[in-house]
């Protein structure tokens, strides 16, 4: 919708800002990890990374499958067969030998018998850097209304009400509230700091130098926004 004008602005898979034209980001609120984000996993069946062969990708994926592709191709030099498909565990694996799965469900499937790698853990073991998933993007005409929107209060509101969020989601995700009240404070980091922002800029270099954008649009940033 943001890439068809439909809407000013949107929350988006970071890779998206590299395929849509124009357009800045707003600055310091994102979704992003500095360790494990538990949401975003690739799974195998007794299959060690070196020698996976296939992999089926999450199809709900934009980011983190250009993410699976720059580990793959840039840190362990190799290139799978990639197929996409809906994001159903047990289907994945059954002609693939790892399945990249997002989301609720890839922190609720039943985890015996299988390896899991976190791919956010991942990217800070070959890079030392943070991992920014998603940020808002607004269109260049909509960027002095933008200004008016108090993005990081929206955040700081959201973070405050972690209690409450869990609450709400306990009997929706099937996860120990614990876990998911640490997934929300622990896991998840809603602030972009150096490390994130470094691993930003690395992320879109390497995807292109991989061939999986067609070039390397530089950071744009919303100015004069409250914070």
């Amino acid at each position: 919708m943001l890439a068809e004008s439909s809407v000013e602005g949107a929350l988006i898979p970071v890779i998206e800002y590299q395929r849509i034209a124009c357009g800045y980001l707003v600055p310091n609120v994102c979704v992003g990890s500095q360790k494990e984000v538990l949401s975003v996993v690739l799974v195998s069946k007794n299959k060690q990374l070196e020698n996976i062969r296939s992999i089926a990708l999450d199809e709900s994926s934009r980011t983190s499958a250009t993410l699976v592709k720059v580990i793959f191709r840039e840190f362990l030099e190799r290139e799978p067969e990639w197929t996409t498909r809906a994001p159903n565990l047990e289907e994945m694996l059954e002609k693939n030998d790892a399945a990249l799965i997002i989301g609720d469900p890839g922190m609720t499937f039943r985890r015996q018998g299988l390896n899991v790698w976190d791919m956010a853990a991942l990217w800070k073991e070959h890079t030392g850097l943070g991992f920014v998933f998603a940020m808002w993007m607004v269109r260049d005409e909509a960027a002095e209304r933008a200004r008016l929107v108090d993005f990081s209060g929206a955040r700081d509101e959201g973070v405050a009400h972690i209690e409450e969020i869990v609450s709400a989601y306990q009997d929706k995700i099937p996860m120990p509230v614990e876990e998911l009240r640490n997934y929300l404070t622990e896991n998840i980091v809603f602030n972009v700091d150096e490390s994130m922002e470094k691993g930003l800029r690395l992320y879109f270099e390497l995807a292109f130098k991989h061939g999986l954008i067609e070039r390397v649009k530089p950071l744009r940033f919303i100015t004069g926004l409250q914070d």
